[in-house]
């Protein structure tokens, strides 16, 4: 059954013409349980469902099952071997085409270790990417903020240098090792330390202003960190779940290519086995009886063809006859007059009548 052939006229032949094209059907019904196999894993990746790839899976594979089987079937053996290959080439490309598609999820899953290492490494790099390109947007506004909180601190640490550089210099004054060189408290000293008093009076405002700036630029730039951090997370998932079917597939093609060509190779040969089979073997007993019944029906439907054409002959040469016959009656001849009159009346009144109407 699943070879396609005419079980009635296999009944007719030997036990080694049935055993043949039992291993031919049986060939195209594994075949299909491998596409149905297949099919269901991919779709797995897919829609991560059991019942969904379980039911695709199964559609796939009974319509590998029946393009096999059409595929098997429609190769007729007339003991030519150039004539039949001729016929199967466009069947031996479409089988091709079913064992790329066949094979191609096994190898998914064959190769998962593998396929899963390779995509932990895109993943990592589409990860820190995907940091970088995200960085690239705060950045700019990041270094602003940092660029700005670090002129306030240094403007304070600037201010309290020269509070501090005062604050030696009138001390030294009054130790006299610098300026008059004379120890007291004198004109100068005192001209130094109100001086060194105004200044820190300014570095106290200063400090106290750039506070209250510096904690605010920080709590800006916190909250731009946090939304930078939050981009970063919320993308990361769409990351994670880069690990589809395409992923897969592209990430199979990284790997050296031999181990997967050779299971393309099995699956191929599993795939067209039963065609090079139905090619390569000789005219057996059951084509020569599928041939004698097909001579059958061509002649039985070729007699009836003849025979309508010869009836269809006879009927018309009968047709002639008698028009030809009745063509010189009288009787005929007015009435079809009369009638002839009765719608050229009517023609004209109906002509009549619309012009009128068109004239009103």
């Amino acid at each position: 059954m699943c070879s396609g052939v005419d079980t009635d006229i296999l009944q007719k032949c030997s036990k080694a013409e049935q055993v043949k094209f039992a291993g031919i059907g049986g060939t195209v019904f594994f075949t299909a349980i491998m596409a149905f196999i297949a099919a269901s894993y991919a779709l797995f990746t897919v829609f991560d469902s059991i019942f969904i790839s379980i039911a695709f899976g199964l559609v796939w594979g009974l319509l590998i099952f029946n393009l096999d089987r059409f595929i098997v079937s429609t190769i007729k053996k007339e003991g030519k071997f150039w004539n039949e290959f001729t016929q199967a080439t466009p069947r031996i490309i479409l089988a091709i085409i079913i064992a790329i598609v066949i094979a191609k999820p096994l190898e998914l899953k064959i190769f998962e270790k593998e396929i899963n290492q390779v995509l932990l490494e895109q993943k990592n790099g589409l990860t820190l990417q995907n940091k970088e390109q995200i960085a690239l947007q705060y950045n700019p506004e990041i270094n602003r903020l940092e660029t700005k909180i670090n002129g306030l601190k240094n403007s304070t640490q600037n201010k309290e240098n020269e509070v501090n550089d005062l604050y030696k210099t009138y001390i030294a004054e009054a130790e006299g090792k610098e300026g008059t060189l004379k120890i007291g408290k004198g004109p100068v000293y005192k001209e130094k330390r109100e001086k060194h008093d105004v200044i820190l009076q300014e570095l106290q405002q200063i400090r106290n202003e750039n506070k209250i700036l510096i904690t605010k630029k920080e709590s800006e730039l916190k909250a731009l960190r946090e939304k930078q951090n939050m981009q970063i997370t919320d993308s990361q998932p769409i990351i994670d779940g880069f690990d589809g079917l395409m992923a897969r597939i592209n990430a199979l093609n990284k790997l050296p290519w031999l181990p997967s060509f050779f299971i393309f190779l099995l699956f191929l040969a599993i795939e067209t086995s039963p065609i090079l089979a139905k090619i390569l073997s000789p005219k057996g007993e059951y084509d020569i009886l599928f041939e004698n019944y097909e001579s059958r029906i061509k002649t039985k439907v070729s007699q009836e063809k003849n025979q309508l054409e010869e009836l269809l002959k006879t009927d018309m040469q009968l047709n002639n006859r008698v028009y030809y016959d009745i063509s010189d009656e009288e009787k005929i001849y007015a009435y079809k007059k009369q009638k002839a009159e009765e719608l050229m009346q009517a023609q004209s009144d109906a002509f009549f009548n619309k012009q009128s109407e068109i004239l009103s």
